[in-house]
């Protein structure tokens, strides 16, 4: 999407939002106001202009999506007549009350992504999404759905001289050894892999150029604290307790990736590692709360990978030595969608997070009570989430977000485990931010910039 859409604002190093479609920006001093300011003469790709009017209608059409990728889960609602454009190149946002990670928003959801009006109206949204439009580097020549999408190079992109290659080919290719063999036998350039031995394979490739990450999310056990057995902090104790993550992350994962007790990793703002009163390991105090709940049985679920499906597994032999009896799923996204919007799920091997824990992919997304995918209902927790998005001071920011970390701690909600990221994979003769350099993430996903990718002449 990046390729076809570019993107209003981008994440630079240092978590710097620079402009990008976008030739500026303006925060208010209350924080309630954004004043957004495009670049003149920007077309997309069907030849109609990218103005005021258009991405309007785009924020418009992303705050009444019920997608999670939406930023209406973490912006606070508009004021009256909230999006206003006093001019072709001008976009104007009144919200009702401070949102500290407004722009932050911007390099996270689906508001940053710019659609073309005229060709969602003309195509209708079925057509649109195979084929969209937007005004990005690259256009979408063909789309075969969850094979292999064709990109050519976007001749009318705003940027002189760029992208510099003539094409892009994003093939699926289900899971790491597979795509390693890819990129090996010449069948791919680049990629992303996350299994720790593939990651030790590839960097010892002279072939090949590897970047590993700063990750923004972390793995966390998910609880779901409305259902037995969970609905009692003495069972959730109980698996903290008998969580060995430090096992996990040295033996499973190669001690690729560090462990954390909050919800960020490295590459996010206010990462906190470690929580004053955090419990950790321990198998006997785990043994000791589960005869005090008379036995303990869970059901848990994590992703089909390879790394999930060993990670659950591990975690199933853990809890065992503690006396906890637990039967494992490995789940298909919308396995995974179903079981979360179902509510009657127990526990689930997931990841939370982004660069600002203040968007919805952040602490909202797995935490705040209105959620569709969190564990928890708790209205304490709820206003604190709040408080600590409103608050524009950084420095009192990241003190509300340490304070929101021992929360759920002390309230033993969910075990964050270890902050695994990405590793960009490519061949020697492919460069690039993203591709061959590392860049700031801003959520799970690597968003490779594709307007600076370049080829090495042989």
């Amino acid at each position: 999407m990046t390729a076809i859409f570019g993107g209003l604002f981008k994440l630079a190093d240092g978590g710097k939002i620079e402009p990008d479609l976008a030739s500026g920006y303006q925060v208010s001093d209350d924080g309630k106001s954004l004043t957004i300011s495009l670049r003149p003469g920007v077309m997309f790709q069907d030849g109609t202009p990218l103005n005021a009017e258009a991405v309007a209608w785009n924020i418009d059409r992303d705050l009444k999506t019920a997608c999670v990728c939406s930023p209406s889960a973490s912006w606070p609602p508009l004021a009256e007549g909230g999006i206003t454009t006093p001019d072709d190149h001008t976009v104007v946002l009144n919200f009702s009350r401070p949102y500290a990670a407004l722009m932050n928003v911007f390099v996270s959801t689906s508001v940053n992504r710019i659609a073309s009006p005229t060709a969602v109206q003309k195509m209708g949204q079925q057509e649109f999404s195979l084929k969209p439009v937007g005004a990005g580097p690259f256009e979408v020549v063909s789309n075969v759905v969850s094979s292999e999408i064709v990109l050519k190079r976007y001749e009318g992109y705003w940027k002189q001289g760029q992208p510099y290659l003539d094409g892009l080919v994003f093939k699926a290719i289900v899971g790491d050894q597979p795509t390693y063999q890819a990129i090996q036998a010449g069948q791919a350039q680049a990629s992303t892999l996350t299994t720790p031995s593939i990651v030790q394979q590839a960097s010892q490739n002279a072939n090949l150029t590897v970047n590993q990450q700063d990750g923004t999310s972390p793995w966390l056990i998910q609880l779901n604290t409305a259902v037995p057995p969970f609905d009692n902090k003495l069972a959730r104790e109980a698996i903290y307790y008998a969580t060995d993550t430090e096992a996990i992350r040295t033996h499973l994962l190669d001690g690729l990736y560090p462990a954390t007790q909050s919800f960020t990793g490295p590459g996010g703002l206010f990462y906190q590692p470690e929580v004053p009163g955090y419990r950790t390991f321990d198998v006997d105090k785990a043994k000791q709360l589960v005869a005090q709940l008379g036995g303990l049985k869970v059901d848990l679920f994590g992703g089909t990978d390879k790394v999930a499906s060993e990670t659950v597994q591990v975690l199933q032999s853990q809890w065992q030595q503690a006396g906890i009896e637990t039967t494992i799923h490995s789940y298909e996204l919308p396995r995974t969608i179903q079981e979360l919007e179902g509510k009657k799920w127990q526990a689930a091997l997931q990841s939370n997070g982004a660069f600002d824990p203040g968007v919805s992919s952040g602490v909202p997304f797995r935490f705040l009570s209105s959620a569709p995918y969190s564990g928890v209902q708790d209205p304490n927790l709820d206003t604190m989430i709040d408080q600590a998005a409103a608050t524009l001071d950084q420095t009192e920011r990241g003190r509300l977000y340490g304070d929101i970390a021992k929360y759920i701690s002390d309230e033993a909600y969910a075990p964050f485990m270890i902050a695994v990221a990405p590793a960009a994979v490519a061949r020697k003769d492919v460069h690039g931010p993203g591709v061959s350099t590392k860049i700031p993430m801003a959520s799970v996903s690597l968003l490779p910039v594709w307007d600076e990718v370049w080829i090495e002449n042989p």
